[in-house]
């Protein structure tokens, strides 16, 4: 599919699809469930892969980053 294809169906720019694509801009959390319809792709699975790079542009370069992401784990599972 091309960029403009997917832009289009998405309603968004093709500039933004490509910022997408490289890396440089993420989709809003709204768009990932048509985004997943569009490709046909399960979508648990791509909003799973959106939060955690979410989660992972807030900790990069944190030398604490480790202890953390295992601190928000401890927290995630005493809360189920």
């Amino acid at each position: 599919m091309l960029l403009r294809q997917l832009a289009s169906k998405l309603d968004l720019d093709t500039s933004i699809i490509s910022k997408v694509e490289r890396g440089d801009r993420q989709l809003k959390k709204e768009q990932i469930p048509l985004l997943a319809e569009i490709l046909n792709a399960d979508k648990e699975e791509l909003l799973m892969l959106w939060l955690a790079d979410q989660v992972y542009s807030v900790i990069e370069g944190e030398p604490m980053a480790d202890e953390a992401l295992k601190s928000v784990s401890k927290k995630l599972k005493k809360a189920k």
